[in-house]
């Protein structure tokens, strides 16, 4: 289902969607909203309060958006920000942001509630990993992190870490718009499975002894994390999506 993705995915790969004509907006507003109450749009350039998910969509499209790609920063690895620093502090705490491209704006989410504030800010245009690269990487950080847990004897301390990293065949499926490339869609999934790995295993230290041992697990989990993060902001970012 779609409301797996992070709301940056969603609006990363339907908002794109609809500005490049594949999907209505209806199916749209369903897609990005998900779960949630109500998503709004604030501070927009030269307007007054906030806006419904429609019209801020609109109003991007007026002001030369082209597409939305997503960004998944964490403290000292700031991945797909460009700047500036308010923008980038602002999405390192969200954890998720979106970029506009050709609208010279950026999008950090907020929840209040059950609803989702979208708040704009200036932002500049932004390097981004390649799909094979992420790809690639994070093939090799899901094997170099099941040999780490596996030395540092997972299946104790973890078992249900352990039985995600034996069955790595097993995701989710996700839904996407037309135009999102497959390889993409199939990306995302990895790279959700991958931040999920992780997330389980740092929800607590299971039978650590010492705190030496707590910091040579999360120096485990640190690479797979990071590559999660980037195959998702790759394939959830359309200046990267290969070729049609």
């Amino acid at each position: 289902m779609t409301t797996l993705l992070p709301p940056a995915a969603r609006l990363a790969w339907w908002g794109t969607a609809w500005l490049r004509g594949h999907a209505v907006t209806d199916l749209v507003l369903d897609a990005v909203i998900g779960g949630d109450a109500t998503h709004v749009v604030a501070d927009l350039p030269g307007a007054d309060g906030t806006a419904t998910l429609v019209e801020g969509l609109a109003e991007l499209r007026r002001l030369g958006a082209t597409s939305f790609g997503a960004a998944f920063p964490a403290e000292g690895d700031p991945l797909g920000l460009g700047g500036p620093a308010d923008f980038n502090r602002e999405a390192l705490d969200a954890g998720e942001a979106v970029v506009v491209e050709g609208s010279g704006l950026g999008l950090v989410p907020r929840r209040t509630g059950a609803a989702v504030v979208w708040t704009a800010h200036p932002a500049a245009r932004r390097q981004l990993p390649d799909v094979g690269e992420a790809d690639r990487e994070l093939r090799r950080g899901l094997l170099e992190t099941a040999e780490a847990l596996a030395t540092l004897d997972v299946a104790r301390w973890r078992p249900e870490v352990a039985d995600r990293l034996m069955d790595l065949r097993h995701r989710e499926p996700l839904a996407a718009p037309d135009g999102v490339p497959a390889r993409c869609v199939a990306l995302a999934a990895r790279g959700l499975q991958a931040t999920g790995i992780v997330e389980l295993a740092l929800e607590d230290d299971g039978a650590s002894i010492t705190a030496y041992e707590v910091q040579q697990r999360r120096a485990a989990l640190v690479p797979l994390d990071r590559a999660g993060r980037r195959a998702l902001t790759a394939a959830c970012s359309p200046e990267a999506w290969p070729p049609a």
